[in-house]
């Protein structure tokens, strides 16, 4: 992150992309300095490698769920142990091809058909559900986003504590332990851009896409409760909530399927960004690692996700969520002292500026 946070600004910026700029422990390369290419630099390396394997294996054990649920929803095909790790495979299959062609030919592709596909959903939802709801859940959300940002930051100095006690360890955790490759990806795309054009593009933009989105999906859902007391999307599990909230509306086999896609490409784009960081990673921040690497670390992020959940037996998810936060507490410690070090850099890049 450091490198991208100071977006090219000066001597200290050009001294870290000439070593290895990709490498995880040169978040805190103004805090330690030199010391990063030492054991210093391993530990760090090594924490944000665990923390992102089993923070995208938590992912796909999820999304396999999800997709699996909706496939049964559509065609009543099975959930159990085999249905889990065939699609573990198609996706982690998938995730290996798009690695393979590297970042241009794959993963930006695959993030594209991503987002059209979300975008089509999105707009689908939006026109034909119940748009006034849609847009006043928008709107009021939006408000109160901002308005209690800092609020809800400080949950503990809340005088009610369903806040504090709602949003267990393990999300948490587990969104720890996507900081490390998500941090890194994104340095990486963005390498050479400005801070202000930073958080306009990766802060910005992408709160202001989550508030339609939640508003759109969560509105629907609301209106759909007010209407109906009983109605199924309240009740239902929660990996079929999706596909009950697009029930009533038209054309629901075609959307629910285009749902299960979204899931499914989702966790491929996931795994195969993730692969090419932590490839990345163990490569001493090179870029252009050995093949059979690659094809190592992608294939890996599958195993541990179907180990878990089949070892895990009826309670699979459990076993995915301790190795989550197993995995995101330690690295809390480095995105502490990242914090600490992004401020340090900040200020030296001004003074050479």
């Amino acid at each position: 992150m450091g490198n991208l946070c100071h977006g090219g600004a000066g001597p200290g910026v050009l001294h870290l992309q000439q070593r290895h700029a990709a490498d995880a422990a040169l978040g805190v390369y103004p805090l330690f300095g030199d010391r990063v290419w030492g054991w210093t630099g391993h530990i760090i390396d090594t924490l944000a490698v665990f923390a992102t394997i089993f923070g995208l294996a938590t992912s796909l054990g999820f999304g396999t769920q999800q997709a699996l649920a909706g496939f049964n929803y559509l065609f009543g095909w099975g959930t159990g142990n085999f249905a889990q790790v065939l699609l573990i495979t198609i996706i982690t299959g998938i995730a290996l091809g798009s690695v393979l062609r590297g970042l241009d030919g794959g993963v930006k592709v695959l993030s594209e058909i991503n987002m059209a596909l979300a975008a089509l959903l999105f707009l689908f939802v939006l026109v034909v559900g119940p748009t006034g709801t849609i847009l006043e859940t928008i709107f009021s959300g939006g408000i109160a986003y901002v308005k209690e940002l800092l609020p809800l930051s400080m949950p503990f100095a809340r005088e009610d504590a369903n806040y504090s006690q709602g949003w267990t360890s393990f999300y948490w955790a587990w969104w720890i332990s996507w900081s490390p490759f998500v941090g890194m990806f994104i340095a990486r795309v963005s390498r050479g851009r400005t801070v202000r054009e930073f958080m306009v593009c990766v802060v910005i933009i992408p709160t202001v896409v989550s508030v339609l989105w939640m508003g759109t999906f969560g509105g629907t859902a609301i209106a759909q409760v007010m209407a109906d007391a009983a109605a199924p999307v309240k009740s239902v599990a929660l990996e079929l909530k999706l596909f009950e909230m697009l029930k009533p509306l038209p054309l629901t086999a075609l959307t629910s399927f285009l749902g299960i896609v979204l899931v499914i490409v989702f966790f491929v784009t996931s795994s195969d960004s993730g692969s090419l960081v932590v490839d990345t990673i163990t490569a001493g921040g090179k870029t252009d690692a050995p093949v059979s690497q690659r094809v190592f670390w992608c294939s890996f992020e599958g195993l541990v996700a179907a180990t878990l959940l089949l070892v895990g037996g009826a309670k699979g998810l459990t076993a995915v969520q301790a190795m989550a936060v197993s995995t995101g507490f330690p690295f809390t410690i480095v995105l502490l002292g990242m914090c600490l070090s992004l401020l340090i850099g900040l200020r030296q890049a001004r003074k050479e500026m």
